[in-house]
């Protein structure tokens, strides 16, 4: 299988970018990301397939191989990434209500996208 590291990755836009060991950009859906886990840090290394998609290639069965080092082991960069995270849900709660308000029905992945990050920061939260 072929590896790679997270270039950026959005829990905003739910999606982001791997840049494979030869150097090529890879689509990178939060539906690919190994289940509970709702976000990547930049340099995260990963383990995945790859399927042509519409706009080119795209990760798909991703494994997390290895995290990216941190400069401390204390709390205050976990603390600061879930802050992160949970300001990220907030905008996404906020844009779903509204379309619910405004008679927009959700689909099936809008509503799956949804509880996979919730699901992602309650597991963090958990972990605190």
């Amino acid at each position: 299988m072929p590896t790679g590291r997270v270039k950026w990755f959005s829990l905003e836009k739910g999606f982001g970018f791997i840049s494979n060991d030869e150097g090529e950009d890879v689509y990178l859906a939060a539906a690919a990301l190994p289940e509970g886990v709702a976000t990547v840090k930049p340099g995260t290394k990963l383990e995945f397939s790859i399927a042509d998609g519409r706009r080119g290639p795209q990760a798909l069965s991703v494994s997390i191989v290895e995290a990216p080092p941190t400069i401390s082991t204390g709390s205050r960069g976990k603390n600061d990434d879930l802050a992160a995270m949970i300001e990220d849900t907030i905008k996404i709660l906020d844009r779903y209500g509204n379309g619910l308000r405004s008679g927009r029905t959700s689909t099936a992945a809008d509503g799956e996208r949804l509880a996979k990050v919730l699901r992602g920061i309650a597991s963090q939260i958990d972990g605190n």
